[in-house]
């Protein structure tokens, strides 16, 4: 079975129990907790990967870190999914859990890259225009990638607005390139 595959079974049932139980603000909290360790942490991401570590040994020490920050659908997640030997696909499941609670709740994800971190007032101030001109709620994600030089790059979920200098740079250079072999 592909990563796919068990990523949706996952995260379909987690996140059905969750909306029936009418705790999805609880998991969304904690999905997201657990993913920012994931993706922060390169030794939990290590530990979650290990063959040599037993799965009873796992679920103790993921039992040990998570217990008072996350809930019980989120714990028993943990041990369904370790007693399953799929630990290494828990960074999976929570984003695509993340994703059927933004569908569910009709939220918009946004990623705005910029070559230097943004103001927070600023970003409350896009966020705001966002909702507007989108007609619902957006959560606003800030990357920040020196490459583009300056100026930005929105995406709103599969749509991308480039207007980064190092694009601009591209397009030129291109410009150029095709008016010297033309002449």
């Amino acid at each position: 079975m592909d990563e796919s595959t068990l990523t949706v079974r996952y995260s379909k049932a987690l996140f059905s129990l969750a909306k029936e139980e009418d705790e999805l603000l609880s998991l969304k909290n904690d999905m997201e907790l657990v993913l920012d360790v994931c993706k922060n942490s390169v030794e939990f991401d290590n530990f979650l990967k290990s063959p040599v570590i037993k799965g009873s040994e796992k679920f103790r020490v993921i039992s040990l870190i998570f217990k008072e920050k996350v809930s019980y659908f989120t714990l028993n997640f943990f041990r369904i999914v370790i007693q399953n030997s799929r630990e290494t696909f828990v960074p999976s499941v929570c984003r695509h859990v993340l994703t059927l609670i933004r569908q569910e709740k009709g939220i918009k994800s946004a990623v705005l890259t910029t070559a230097k971190e943004i103001d927070g007032n600023i970003q409350k101030k896009l966020t705001a225009i966002l909702e507007r001109e989108l007609g619902g709620k957006v959560e606003l994600t800030n990357r920040i990638n020196p490459k583009i030089i300056g100026g930005i790059i929105l995406q709103i979920d599969d749509k991308q607005y480039d207007a980064s200098v190092a694009t601009k740079l591209k397009q030129l250079k291109q410009q150029l390139l095709k008016a010297t072999v033309e002449a």
